[in-house]
């Protein structure tokens, strides 16, 4: 579940990205693709998924998407 829900996340702050085109908006595009660089890592998607396993066992969350709710909340877009 949470490597489709960082697949999302990705999609999500590549449209972002592409609307980034003002000047003084290149800093926070550049910013944005460090993110993205971070999502993809093999490393990431190994916490994540040692991070979601734990939560889950726990109770805390129950098929939560960290990288899409971080996603959601930068963009201010609505989850479905």
């Amino acid at each position: 579940c949470s490597f489709l829900d960082t697949d999302r996340a990705l999609v999500l702050l590549e449209e972002y990205c592409k609307k980034l085109r003002k000047p003084e908006e290149q800093q926070l595009k550049k910013a944005i693709r460090k993110v993205m660089g971070i999502f993809k890592s093999s490393l990431f998607q190994a916490l994540l998924g040692s991070f979601t396993k734990k939560a889950a066992k726990q109770g805390a969350i129950s098929h939560s998407s960290l990288p899409a709710a971080v996603a959601f909340h930068v963009l201010g877009c609505p989850k479905d």
